[in-house]
């Protein structure tokens, strides 16, 4: 795609001087930027964005928390997480979390408390992410799509918390909204 009028755009310290899409798919587009460097000099610079998302952690009245064990294709490996998953054009993240805590793991919460965003990669992915806490839960049965295989994990609040801290939990929006709920309801770490 050739900028306007054939001029750069600022972007921050870079100027794009011409951007070009590389790959489209429903989750994810890819595009290098021909661009001038903060130091002047010519450069690229490739950029992957991500479908935006959610990640839910679900918490029962004993401190009890609900996560999914999954393998994920791209780290080839089984992942202990919230519920994640992205946000459909026509939802808002409050619905998409709702939407994926059923499907994945079949729990429906009367209370739900937006704990903020998160950009979990910075540099060349672009994937904002939306956090929440579902409370006031009520378990039912799950539907998750096709591809996913999953088995839901209920651990006490303060188990979630040691794997993250132990390296068992490794994925950013995960780690973070379990801290963030920790905090959230006043529980230390």
């Amino acid at each position: 795609m050739i900028l306007e009028n054939g001029q750069m755009n600022q972007h921050g310290p870079w100027k794009i001087v011409n951007s070009h899409s590389v790959y489209t798919d429903p989750w994810l587009t890819v595009r290098r930027d021909d661009v001038i460097r903060p130091d002047g000099k010519p450069g690229t610079y490739s950029v992957v964005n991500l479908k935006p998302g959610v990640s839910v952690l679900a918490i029962d009245s004993k401190n009890n928390v609900y996560l999914t064990e999954e393998f994920h294709y791209g780290v080839g490996r089984v992942t202990l997480e919230t519920v994640s998953g992205g946000i459909e054009a026509d939802e808002s993240p409050l619905l998409a979390a709702q939407r994926e805590l059923q499907e994945e793991i079949g729990i429906k919460a009367s209370t739900w408390h937006d704990l903020g965003r998160c950009d979990p990669f910075t540099a060349s992915v672009v994937s904002p992410t939306s956090l929440f806490l579902a409370c006031d839960l009520t378990i039912g049965d799950a539907s998750p799509e096709g591809t996913e295989q999953i088995q839901c994990v209920k651990l006490s609040f303060s188990e979630a918390i040691e794997k993250v801290m132990n390296n068992e939990i490794t994925h950013a929006p995960s780690c973070l909204v379990i801290l963030k709920a920790a905090r959230f309801l006043g529980i230390d770490f």
